[in-house]
């Protein structure tokens, strides 16, 4: 009888510590999302479509592809447009690579979605990157968008 009422304790002490939850990143995360209200959301002004890009680069635009996909998904599936940069979503926000972005030029971050691409861009932009912008439908909706026609002017 004692072994199970300690082994009782012991289960709802872990089962209580797993549900606990994290009140300083809690009002972290409230500072930063209480910023998304109806008039922000309405606007989506961090969002690109691959033709709004296209036209970027058309236009001679100095804008900055930034890929966060993991490196497998980046080994597969490569940006070669001359100014990318790879930073893996879980290495993106270490001070070494932030200092890699840069602050005068469009940032279009791209994820294989557009999922991982929203959330990091938030981020940046929380951050003081309001260069950041999202690729609407991510990496894959850019490669069914870029055809010889589309891509008429690029060089």
């Amino acid at each position: 009888m004692k072994k199970l009422i300690v082994t009782a304790l012991a289960v709802f002490t872990l089962s209580t510590a797993s549900f606990s939850i994290d009140w300083e990143l809690a009002k972290k995360y409230d500072a930063i999302f209480s910023r998304l209200d109806q008039k922000m959301l309405v606007k989506s002004p961090c969002r690109v479509t691959p033709k709004q890009v296209l036209e970027m680069i058309k236009n001679g635009e100095d804008i900055v592809l930034l890929d966060i996909r993991t490196e497998p998904e980046q080994s597969i599936v490569g940006l070669t447009y001359k100014n990318s940069i790879h930073i893996p979503m879980d290495k993106l926000f270490k001070e070494e690579n932030l200092k890699k972005l840069p602050r005068d030029k469009k940032i279009i971050v791209i994820c294989h979605s557009g999922a991982r691409a929203i959330a990091a861009t938030f981020a940046l932009r929380s951050l003081g990157f309001n260069n950041a912008y999202a690729l609407k439908g991510g990496i894959s909706t850019l490669a069914n968008y870029v055809t010889p026609k589309t891509t008429l002017g690029i060089k």
